[in-house]
């Protein structure tokens, strides 16, 4: 099963919100993966196959060798929804 990393600064509001709407949109996708949040300091040793997270953040995840999902807008349902269809 797929894993998913929701990444944010402390690891507790945004990334919390935007993991319940990752499964949400996984679920209307009809695809399965395990999703989970975290702050920024315990994903860089944490692995995943996909990093999601706004741009300031997950940036700083960036090694050549991560998926990283860099969002414009992390409220943005259509913007994650997209982010997930493409990368999963």
């Amino acid at each position: 099963m797929k894993k998913v990393l929701v990444v944010c600064g402390n690891g507790l509001g945004s990334s919390m919100i935007v993991e319940m709407n990752a499964k949400s949109i996984l679920k209307d996708l009809g695809k399965e993966a395990e999703v989970s949040h975290t702050d920024l300091t315990t994903a860089k040793t944490e692995q995943a196959d996909l990093y999601i997270g706004s741009e300031d953040i997950v940036g700083n995840l960036e090694d050549g060798k991560k998926n990283i999902v860099m969002l414009r807008n992390i409220m943005d349902k259509k913007e994650l929804r997209e982010a997930l269809e493409n990368n999963l």
